[in-house]
């Protein structure tokens, strides 16, 4: 009896904790879209708000990460592929793609079209590997299309970006990409070690694009404004490296490996929430009643999705 009650006492302990980080990583990939617009409706390019946030985070991860290696260095050259794909697509397309989204519309609706990425993944895992999604995997699915639509917002009187759409669906793409190599990670590759590795990656690839040209890079000195208030521009740059990269992968991760992906995705879903909120306080952005109701809509959906689809790592190590 009081091993059993000592285990329920870890578990709940486990749980406790990783929610808690869950919901730092949440509200601080939250806080990023806000800030990137912020600067970027100062002048700065969407690449260069990328660079320096990734590299800056990596900076401030990187002792942290050499430490947990212990000197175990082959540990990176077995883990190639997965650190390079990792920081290309889940940092690097991610964020370019999110970031230049952001300067085309609102942060919510950018954000809740991004966080269509679990449906992206039950069709990745139906085509690569035969999973076929049961009936309440395509209700989600439904639901969390119908909810687009409605975020869209296409039959009001304003204009829609097409090309604010077309970045967030990229965006979509890299969060997918995001959750399918994490799974593939395990307990081979340390959070910090993963996070460094994929931020150095990332930040370096999308350097070397804006160097040959393929995507512009230009920042100002000049102040940011945000709603009610300016600031230099160094200070949005630093908390975007520090809180909202730093902080935000390695708190992710800390949560998936303690609650495990099932219950660390609805966890994760708490980011659209807490975007909405600080696009409001820093920019002034409220969205309509009916994205509203279709950003509810494409949570259900994304619940129902995955509520519907077998998970073989829910348990945490």
């Amino acid at each position: 009896m009081a091993t059993l009650t000592h285990d329920r006492t870890v578990v709940s302990h486990r749980i406790r904790s990783g929610l808690i980080c869950a919901a730092l990583s949440a509200a601080a990939f939250g806080l990023s879209g806000p800030l990137a617009r912020g600067l970027i409706d100062a002048g700065w390019s969407p690449a260069a708000v990328v660079i320096v946030r990734v590299l800056l985070g990596a900076v401030v991860l990187l002792p942290a990460a050499v430490v947990r290696l212990r000197g175990g260095w082959d540990l990176l050259r077995r883990n190639i592929s997965l650190l390079a794909g990792y920081g290309l697509l889940a940092v690097a397309t991610a964020q370019l793609s999110y970031f230049n989204a952001v300067a085309h519309m609102d942060v919510g609706v950018a954000l809740l079209i991004e966080y269509t990425a679990p449906i992206a993944v039950v069709v990745w895992l139906w085509l690569r590997h035969s999973q076929k999604p049961g009936r309440a995997t395509v209700l989600g699915a439904i639901i969390g299309v119908t909810g687009l639509v409605l975020v869209l917002n296409l039959r009001s009187g304003t204009s829609t970006s097409w090309v604010g759409i077309a970045w967030a669906l990229g965006a979509m793409v890299g969060a997918a990409a995001y959750f399918i190599l994490s799974a593939h990670a395990g307990d081979a590759v340390p959070g910090t070690v993963l996070a460094t590795s994929g931020l150095l990656v990332g930040g370096l690839g999308i350097l070397a694009a804006g160097l040959l040209g393929v995507v512009p890079l230009h920042a100002t000195t000049t102040p940011v404004a945000f709603q009610g208030f300016t600031v230099d521009w160094w200070v949005p740059l630093l908390a975007l490296g520090v809180i909202t990269a730093a902080i935000s992968y390695v708190t992710g991760i800390a949560a998936t490996r303690l609650l495990g992906s099932r219950l660390a995705a609805f966890a994760a879903l708490a980011e659209v929430l807490a975007a909405i909120l600080f696009s409001w306080a820093l920019l002034g952005q409220t969205p309509a009643p009916i994205q509203l109701f279709g950003g509810a809509l494409i949570l259900i959906g994304v619940v129902v999705v995955r509520l519907g689809e077998p998970d073989d790592d829910t348990n945490a190590p």
